[in-house]
């Protein structure tokens, strides 16, 4: 299959890439770097033995984007470009609202003149907002995100029915994912967040190699086993298998259809903590702070749907992620630009 991959440099996006090429797809990426970087790439094509084509372009540039896809004329899109940190869309709600949905019509819209209908789209659980209490399940009520960033998802969302509802030839997946840490386990790609991280396990393996001088623990008094707050966190890995089994999903249906992708296990702060300590080593200072508005004491999936329709369950565990996402932060303590 000849896979079209938006943000195919970013995180999730470079670990599915290396994915669909270890399994002999053909892929092209469309990234503008704004929040990624090509070394990535470089790499993935160093683990697959082979290269995914590179056009460097802003999705939400129509024209560019409709030239790449006259030169590639792809089967398929998974789109992951778009920004993406909670705490940035509320400073900048106009900047994210322009740029994730404005890109996502530009490529919908290139799509529909290419004739190309199969989808997989790069969602959230942050459209479950604080709705739903855990396990949160596909169908289990109103959806609306706390904050700009998950509200573009979910805007996005309704686009992408509205649309397979009009016309029913378009196949779309709907993933939405719950916390992606962990890397590579050959350590050469990973996460690299720009700036402060704004996830939790970044930030923990960050101050592991010393870039950061400790972790902030947002309460402790949750009515949790331990009393900090408590995630579903997914292998990178196993997310991007998420994103192939959904592909091969759309080759049999059309329509659209939604996705949880997640362990369906919680792991509080301190375990995460924990978990890193383990795997690096090191004692990893923490401090309780008082809770932040808006957090949830508990969130994780119900992954029933995935498994039974897509044939897909995370494999990796706790302990896997944290010793992958180390053995990544350790050989490439300042990420993939050495010089920062």
């Amino acid at each position: 299959m000849r896979v079209l991959v938006t943000g195919g440099a970013g995180y999730i996006g470079s670990h599915t890439v290396l994915t669909l090429l270890e399994r002999g797809d053909d892929v092209i990426v469309v990234d503008n770097f704004a929040n990624s970087s090509p070394v990535s790439l470089e790499r993935v094509a160093g683990i697959a033995g082979r290269a995914a084509r590179l056009h460097t372009v802003d999705v939400a540039d129509e024209a560019a984007l409709d030239a790449v896809f006259t030169e590639e004329e792809p089967d398929a899109v998974i789109h992951f470009a778009g920004l993406k940190a909670v705490g940035e869309s509320v400073a900048e709600p106009l900047r994210y609202y322009r740029e994730n949905l404005g890109s996502t019509f530009s490529l919908l819209s290139v799509m529909q003149r290419h004739d190309v209908r199969t989808l997989v789209f790069s969602s959230s659980a942050t459209v479950y907002g604080d709705h739903q209490n855990a396990p949160y399940r596909e169908d289990g009520g109103f959806l609306d995100a706390a904050n700009p960033y998950g509200q573009t998802k979910v805007m996005i969302e309704r686009i992408l029915t509205d649309l397979a509802q009009a016309d029913p030839t378009w196949r779309i997946a709907l993933l939405r994912y719950f916390n992606p840490i962990g890397a590579h386990r050959s350590g050469l790609i990973g996460e690299d967040p720009r700036g402060v991280p704004n996830n939790l396990a970044p930030y923990v393996a960050q101050v592991a190699v010393g870039r950061l001088a400790e972790v902030g623990v947002f309460g402790d008094d949750y009515a949790t086993a331990d009393g900090t707050g408590e995630r579903d966190y997914i292998h990178v890995v196993d997310l991007a298998e998420g994103h192939v089994a959904a592909l091969e999903h759309l080759r049999a249906h059309a329509g659209v259809r939604a996705w949880n992708l997640g362990t369906g296990r919680a792991t509080s702060v301190l375990e995460l903590i924990a978990a890193f300590e383990r795997a690096s080593g090191r004692p990893i200072p923490h401090r309780v702070l008082p809770r932040r508005d808006g957090d949830l004491a508990q969130a994780w999936a119900d992954t029933t749907r995935a498994e039974d329709e897509l044939g897909w369950r995370a494999q990796r565990g706790i302990a896997e992620m944290a010793e992958d996402a180390w053995r990544w932060q350790s050989g490439n303590p300042q990420g993939y630009e050495t010089t920062r």
